[in-house]
Order: C-alpha cells, then structure tokens, then sequence
C-alpha cells in the first residue's frame, strides 16, 4: 500500500516516505526526510530536511518539525506542538552550524501546545502534558507537566498513571493493562 497524499500536500522530490502513510492538507515534507510505515501527518504540518521518523508516529495539525529531530516509532506529537533546533536564535545571525539534536524514543505523547527544546533526550513511553515546556532530558515512562516541565509521575505504555513514587525502589501492576512496572534507582523499568 502506497503513502495516501492529499492533492495540497508538498513532497519534495528526494523525500522518503515508508507505505501506509497519510499526509494531509497543506503538509510540507522536505527533501531530505525520512519518515516509515503507517505514520498519519494532520493539516499544515512541516518536516525539514534532517529529519528522521519512525512507524505508526501520529502528528497532529499545525506541527513543525525541523531539522536534527528525531522520532521514533508510536510517537504521538498533539497539535500545535513545537520543536525547535537552535537554543539562541537570532534574525540576523545564521546558526545552522549550531542545530542540537532531539531525540524523541518510542512510545513518547507530546501533549498540545508544549514546547520542546533542542537539545533534549525523551525517554520511552515518557507523557508530556498539554503546554508543558521541555528543557531539559526526561526519563522513560516519567509523566511531566508544567513551565519548565517537572516530573510528577510515572506512566505505562498505555497512558495509565501508575501507582510508583517518583524516589526510590518500588513496585506496580498497570491498572489498565496489568503490566508490572518496578522502580529501581529512582528510573521506571518495565518487567512484564
């Protein structure tokens, strides 16, 4: 199954794009991208050159992602989001020589409107909150929300809140999935 695109969409010539993927309206995929299978790109939604995306990633509307970022697959980007690639930007001083990569892992919801800056590392299954502001890395399966983010939890794979401190050596089963979680050294590992 070939990639869906609408008929406004821009594909520059040189872009891979993996089968099963939809590119909605007004969507601009650069020449130099690299996205996988079945991903799904919502209205005005822009990737840049240098930009690499996993399978079954989901960008909501009005999402930009610019070069040196990096999703990996079941990334889920809610709309407006955004991502940037310089830390001190300046009209009248080009920093393209000065990108910072972003990686984002598997699993990863980025909530509407937040912010992430480059430079960071989001761990797997990790959930930022709607317009939380990323500064800085986050680890696996934490919950984050707030200006500058902060974490408040741990997460499952399912986007259940688990029952875990967030210091410490602890133990919880998923109430959604059943899934056994444990906390070891103050970092989130899935078990079973």
């Amino acid at each position: 199954m070939a990639a869906d695109i609408h008929p406004t969409a821009i594909v520059d010539k040189g872009a891979s794009i993996g089968e099963g993927t939809r590119v909605w309206h007004w969507t601009h995929v650069s020449a130099g991208a690299i996205i996988g299978k079945r991903c799904s790109f919502g209205q005005n939604v822009f990737i840049g050159n240098k930009v690499i995306i996993g399978n079954n990633v989901k960008v909501q509307n009005n999402v930009s992602i610019y070069d040196n970022v990096v999703l990996e697959d079941n990334v889920f980007c809610g709309p407006s989001m955004v991502f940037t690639n310089v830390y001190n930007p300046r009209s009248a001083i080009s920093r393209k020589n000065e990108y910072r990569n972003t990686l984002i892992r598997q699993g990863v919801t980025l909530g509407a409107n937040c912010t992430i800056v480059c430079g960071v590392s989001i761990g797997e299954y990790a959930f930022v909150g709607a317009g939380s502001v990323v500064n800085r890395d986050i680890p696996a399966f934490a919950l984050v929300v707030g200006v500058p983010s902060r974490q408040i939890g741990w997460i499952g794979k399912s986007g259940v809140r688990l029952n875990l401190p967030l210091k410490g050596f602890a133990e919880a089963k998923c109430p959604d999935s059943g899934e056994i979680y444990k906390l070891i050294n103050n970092k989130c590992i899935f078990v079973e």
